[in-house]
């Protein structure tokens, strides 16, 4: 219940809708009076009695405009229910795509894609049948049943005793199915997110599927996904099959009673035929809301269980400094210096006792076999993991202390694998400078030598590179993300093997352009090529996650250890 009071703690954003949403409703409650009421007083004193046939078609007026105020706050009320939930909604997604802004990165090494995606589509769109039906349905079902309850009592205490009968069993009914359906509910929604999850990893992968011929295999491993998703489908549908038909069956009891007591009345001479069909009528006005709240029930079970998913992200924890913390200044020498820093990744050590300085302006080189540390270094620096002990400064600023987005705009990174996503040149560049005009983007090209091919796009800046650049080549995608670091121009760079999709030839021009660009600038290079790295200021060796030298490349020629 706690998720559902979470997601209705959103409507107190749009007091205006809430309160003009409520007055339809509470019109709706007094104007389903006007029929039962006009009905049993034309049965009662106009049909028996000649004399006031004359007012028959003033109540038959009197009924219609009952219906019609009804229905016409019904329509005002549904206008105003659809904005208020889409804006309710939309705050939702919101602020759990903020907050998945605002997690670390070690969140997002432990989740699949597909199950986050199903999370941020799915999962609210399934809690806005919450506010749909929690507001729309059960609002006013709990008004026209508290209202025309109180009703069939002033009409006649002892047979409305008789009709409300079935309700205490009808919630205790409803109290057990809730209970005890809220897992079923929860693995519906955790099997349709496996099976989302596996469907966009195969997509993503379907190259690799198809290069090793795991089609069918594939199709096996999907087709059990979707078993379990029907199976845990088929638990809910078949509780539901025993709940739906037994609280109709407990329902259809109070007419019965109605009939038999009622009618008993009538023929007492307790009760007039009118006030009998006004009762009947009544009973339908008070048992039909109750029927749409035992199907709100199931709604409610499944939202729930959205809820809960989608509330587990929002309470996740974020980012050390995610959103406070100091600014660097405005203009830094970029002097960076390790000193003895440690890192665990899930309990798994990979950096000991790291000390490494990089002085404003200077290039340092990391070098070392895969697995070495050399690129936990640069996230370390980046702040996307925290280091476990030890102290990162920037010229002398803990970076522990500094906002992350402050320390971000300060460092432009290429990463091993080159990613663009699925738009066009143009938006892949001004990721790094929102404001940048197209010479500013050709000048990042021309720099990073992928002004060429660029021109020869259909339609240039404005070609679309598909998903993940998909319609490049990988060399082409590396130059674009070479420009995309060389136009934010900031004062320290991170490369992590920054020419390794790249020929030769374009190795040399692309190393010329970072050359030129790091100057004055501090730069770490990740480099497994010797032209990349012959000429930093200072190579750092790792082994194992330490240090086991530093030098130049003349220096460590002539140790002769493991460089």
């Amino acid at each position: 219940m706690k998720s559902i009071l979470r997601v209705f703690s959103y409507l107190r954003h749009y007091p205006g809708l809430a309160s003009a949403q409520l007055a339809c409703a509470v019109g709706m409650t007094l104007a389903v009076f006007v029929f039962p009421n006009a009905t049993g007083h034309v049965i009662d004193k106009i049909i028996p009695n000649p004399a006031r046939h004359g007012e028959f078609g003033f109540w038959i007026m009197v009924a219609l405009l009952g219906f019609l105020a009804k229905d016409g706050l019904n329509g005002i009320r549904i206008f105003i229910n659809n904005i208020f939930e889409q804006k309710v909604i939309y705050d939702i997604r919101s602020d759990l795509y903020e907050k998945i802004q605002r997690l670390p990165l070690q969140w997002f090494d432990t989740r699949r894609t597909g199950d986050i995606m199903t999370r941020v589509v799915e999962d609210v769109t399934n809690m806005e049948r919450v506010l749909i039906d929690g507001v729309e349905q059960g609002l006013i079902a709990a008004l026209q049943v508290l209202g025309v309850g109180i009703f069939l009592f002033y009409l006649n205490p002892a047979v409305a005793a008789w009709a409300t009968l079935p309700v205490p069993f009808l919630a205790l009914g409803a109290w057990i199915y809730s209970t005890r359906g809220r897992d079923r509910y929860r693995n519906q929604r955790d099997a349709a997110s496996d099976l989302n999850a596996l469907l966009h990893d195969n997509i993503s992968g379907v190259r690799q599927i198809k290069a090793y011929a795991a089609e069918q295999d594939e199709h096996a491993r999907f087709n059990r996904f979707s078993d379990l998703l029907r199976a845990a489908s088929l638990r809910m549908m078949c509780w539901w099959a025993i709940y739906s038909p037994g609280m109709s069956f407990l329902r259809m009891t109070g007419y019965v009673l109605v009939l038999a007591f009622g009618g008993g009345a009538v023929m007492r001479g307790q009760l007039t035929i009118g006030d009998f069909t006004k009762f009947l009528l009544f009973l339908s006005l008070f048992y039909e809301p109750i029927d749409r709240l035992n199907s709100l029930n199931q709604m409610l079970l499944s939202g729930r269980a959205a809820a809960d998913r989608v509330f587990e992200i929002l309470d996740s924890d974020e980012e050390a400094n995610a959103t406070g913390g100091v600014a660097l200044p405005e203009n830094i020498a970029g002097h960076v210096h390790f000193e003895n820093v440690a890192f665990a990744y899930q309990d798994q050590p990979t950096l000991h006792g790291v000390t490494l300085d990089a002085l404003a302006g200077q290039t340092i080189a990391l070098v070392g076999s895969t697995g070495a540390g050399k690129t936990t270094v640069l996230s370390l620096l980046a702040r996307f993991y925290e280091a476990t002990s030890g102290q990162i400064t920037i010229d002398g600023i803990d970076i522990s202390t500094l906002a992350k987005s402050s320390l971000r705009e300060r460092l432009a990174y290429v990463t091993q694998e080159p990613f663009l996503f699925n738009g066009t040149v143009r938006e892949n560049l001004q990721l790094a400078k929102r404001d940048a005009t197209d010479a500013d983007l050709w000048t990042a090209l021309n720099a990073a030598h992928a002004d060429r091919f660029v021109r020869e796009l259909p339609k240039q800046l404005d070609t679309n590179v598909g998903e993940r650049g998909v319609k490049l080549s990988g060399g082409e995608k590396q130059r674009l993300s070479i420009a995309r670091a060389l136009l934010k121009n900031a004062p320290i760079l991170l490369l992590d093997e920054a020419t390794a999709s790249v020929d030769s030839e374009t190795e040399r021009q692309i190393q010329d352009a970072l050359d030129r660009l790091m100057r004055n600038r501090t730069a770490f290079v990740i480099a497994h090529r010797l032209s990349t790295i012959e000429h930093a200021d200072s190579i750092v060796v790792m082994s194992a996650g330490t240090i086991v030298e530093t030098g130049t490349h003349a220096q460590l020629l002539r140790a002769g250890g493991a460089y």
